[in-house]
């Protein structure tokens, strides 16, 4: 990028939005994702849409790239810097604009972290249910570019199921809103649900419409020891077909609990093959009916012990169990790679039991936890990067965890996206007739491909 150029985004969004030192180019090199990084040509950070508006038509004019970031927690490398590009920083546009309390929405800018929204919501006795995992770092724009779950998704749905509206800037500079506050709205194409979910390709959010609901009146946290995860899949499913839907049903394998009790030492056993966090929430009466029924099936299908919370700070003890997952197995070795299988619910044991086939057959160190109601789990491998031969039996490992995932009827992401880190793998999964129609939309909207280029699939 030649200087004129940088010179002019500097203009553009002050001296003070703009970053070029070869520190600040190394901190936005990489993302979340383990072993991508690249350095982007500048960073900036600017305070209106109508400064994006002229970055991108800067960027059409000049033929250099633009990467839209929020705090960076993508795990599939959503963030990272391409080619002679530039980052565009989000942070910054943290400001809850508007609760509406009368119509349960809320206006939000998207550097909004996702945990601060959940506690100005919930103050006013309103409840927002996406929860990812990293809650306290993401963004609620990040979230709608990779459409994140999180714990809640069994009952309440992902992020696409609570976006109502969207302003966005487009890769032309155009700024427009899709959706607004109506519950009903089918006049033309849905372009807010093609947005979300698109990983930062089809336009950079500056103002997203969110819907609420009220706050369940009533909650109970249920901990569950088995000594086998087929014995924890079994309950899953008979609880799902008494009809209750948990809002949470997360897993963790042997691995991952020895490592959340060495980190988090919250009295894990140490002997157990499997554990089930469950949550009900709702009416009280239902939240007891509900956690007896719960109970019942949990210990009929050999559970050797059930924890009930008592009170909030026992439930937020038992959910740390969960919630501590991935920074407990961070620890263990140099490299961590999340990954995220998806398959329907009724064949989670079998993808389980591959992943521990897999784990053995290439002597690799893998835990394994996630969202038992929803068939989403995330193996982790704790590696070292450094290790060329190991990091080649790693990428053998997750080409037939993926290819048995297809098989199962499953997806190669339920909520990281594709980024960087999955593209080789989405050709298996989509047929060339969708993947086409997916890259001709992404043409016409973007037709210089200077939006967060080669993320997803490559032109």
């Amino acid at each position: 990028m030649n200087t004129n150029t940088l010179n002019h985004l500097r203009e553009i969004v002050g001296k003070n939005n703009f970053l070029d030192s070869d520190e600040d180019k190394l901190v936005y090199s990489y993302d979340g994702t383990p072993m991508l990084s690249h350095k982007p040509e500048a960073i900036v950070l600017p305070e209106t849409p109508e400064q994006i508006s002229k970055i991108m038509k800067l960027a059409n004019a000049e033929n250099f790239s633009v990467v839209p970031r929020g705090s960076g927690t993508s795990l599939s490398g959503g963030a990272i810097a391409t080619e002679n590009s530039i980052i565009l920083l989000m942070n910054k546009w943290n400001k809850i604009i508007e609760i509406d309390e009368e119509n349960l929405v809320a206006w939000v800018q998207p550097g909004v972290k996702t945990h601060d929204f959940h506690n100005a919501v919930e103050e006013k006795g309103l409840f927002y249910p996406p929860d990812p995992g990293s809650q306290k770092i993401c963004t609620i724009g990040g979230n709608v570019a990779e459409n994140a779950g999180g714990l809640r998704g069994l009952k309440y749905g992902v992020t696409r199921d609570y976006v109502m509206g969207i302003e966005m800037v487009l890769p032309n500079g155009d700024i427009f809103i899709n959706g607004g506050k109506n519950v009903k709205d089918v006049a033309g194409y849905n372009l807010r649900d093609l947005v979300v979910g698109s990983e930062g390709t089809l336009g950079i959010f500056t103002k997203i419409l969110l819907k609420l609901i009220p706050k369940p009146k009533a909650s109970k946290t249920i901990l569950a020891y088995f000594d086998s995860m087929s014995d924890a899949a079994k309950s899953v499913s008979d609880i799902i077909a008494n009809h209750i839907i948990p809002c949470t049903m997360e897993f963790l394998d042997s691995t991952t609990i020895k490592c959340v009790e060495d980190f988090a030492k919250i009295g894990l056993p140490l002997d157990i093959g499997a554990l089930l966090l469950l949550e009900t929430d709702g009416h009280p009466q239902q939240v007891i009916d509900e956690a007896e029924i719960m109970t019942r099936i949990l210990k009929q299908n050999n559970a050797t012990e059930v924890k009930i919370a008592q009170n909030e700070a026992e439930a937020d003890k038992l959910k740390t169990a969960r919630r501590a997952a991935f920074s407990a197995l961070a620890r263990v070795k140099p490299t961590t790679i999340l990954e995220d299988a998806t398959v329907p619910r009724s064949n989670l044991v079998a993808l389980i039991e591959k992943v521990n086939e897999l784990a053995k057959k290439y002597n690799l160190l893998v835990g394994n936890f996630g969202h038992a109601g929803d068939g989403n789990m995330h193996p982790t491998v704790l590696t070292d990067e450094r290790d060329k031969e190991e990091i080649e039996r790693v990428e053998k490992f997750f080409d037939e965890l993926y290819d048995e995932t297809i098989k199962l009827g499953g997806t190669i992401t339920g909520e990281h996206g594709i980024g960087l880190a999955k593209k080789k793998y989405l050709s298996k999964l989509i047929e060339s007739p969708a993947l086409k129609m997916m890259q001709q939309i992404k043409r016409t909207i973007d037709p210089n491909n200077i939006l967060n280029p080669d993320k997803i699939f490559s032109l």
